[in-house]
């Protein structure tokens, strides 16, 4: 009920504290990876039907639910990195902006791995603080912590990207059959383009608690009033006696707009071929879609 509000405040407070391109901190990262993620998380699942048909023209649910369940777990390899680096970034933003309104304020607490961004994440007076970048996060995360250290949070992205893939690409498969008008006949684009989107949104506000919690182990750097988490258990109990069950939903319409248009357009560049085409693997012919 007071969601929308709470959106709009978000909003508003984030363009007067970081500026208009606050919002779109860590898109660079966004724009990297997104790509390999999607093109994994999409062969992948077709990989996974094809071996589970066995030359059957038909999955069952079940089947179906399977190809996504392995869809979602290889796509993992590049998603972790990608929502540790993105989420540090933001922080990197709310931090300095805290920062700004808080001037007297020298420290910030950290979470259980937090030495790791102790020398990215200035915390000192004003002039003192620098700008971070995906570059420098990366290398501190590997100087300190390993290849684990961009890993951190697998098992909570696991959590979300599983179910996710369970419940989307079954729902998409089923949605997009609704567009043929004969079993001889093709899906048009668009309506691949559709059940992307209706799938996709789907998916995205089914997961949000998972979300919600995966974002919370991710940012490794905390203000002074803010909670640290040993563990999925725990920052699922602590949300709930502080927050309350409401605030696993915390940003679902916000996920659900990006994730719609996003899986929509991933499915329109599968369904004709686009990267067969850059291959050269396969004649391509827009019109014969």
């Amino acid at each position: 009920m007071a969601q929308q509000p709470i959106r709009m405040d978000c909003l508003i407070k984030t363009v007067r504290s970081e500026g208009y391109f606050g919002m779109y901190r860590g898109a660079a990262v966004n724009l990297t990876l997104v790509t390999p993620e999607k093109a994994i998380k999409l062969a992948a699942n077709d990989f996974f039907r094809q071996r589970l048909s066995r030359g059957e023209l038909k999955l069952s649910v079940f089947q179906e639910m399977l190809a996504g369940c392995g869809a979602g777990m290889c796509q993992v390899i590049v998603t972790t990195p990608m929502e540790m680096l993105k989420i540090q970034l933001q922080d990197a933003g709310r931090l300095v902006a805290q920062q700004r309104k808080l001037p007297m304020l020298q420290t910030v607490k950290l979470g259980t791995a937090s030495p790791v961004l102790n020398c990215s994440y200035s915390v000192g007076p004003m002039s003192s603080t620098r700008k971070v970048s995906a570059i420098q996060i990366t290398q501190e995360l590997l100087r300190t912590k390993g290849i684990q250290g961009l890993y951190k949070g697998l098992g909570a992205t696991l959590m979300r990207d599983i179910p996710f893939s369970v419940v989307y690409f079954p729902l998409f498969a089923h949605i997009n059959k609704l567009g043929k008008t004969s079993e001889d006949d093709n899906v048009p684009f668009y309506w691949s383009f559709i059940s992307g989107c209706v799938a996709g949104c789907t998916a995205a506000v089914a997961v949000s608690p998972c979300d919600v919690v995966k974002t919370r182990l991710q940012s490794l750097n905390k203000s002074a009033n803010e909670d640290t988490y040993n563990g999925v258990a725990d920052c699922v109990r602590k949300i709930m006696r502080k927050e309350g069950p409401a605030a696993f939903l915390k940003g679902a319409g916000c996920r659900a707009l990006v994730i719609a248009p996003l899986f929509g357009i991933a499915q329109v560049v599968y369904f004709i071929g686009v990267g067969e085409f850059l291959l050269g693997q396969t004649p391509f012919n827009l019109y014969s879609v």
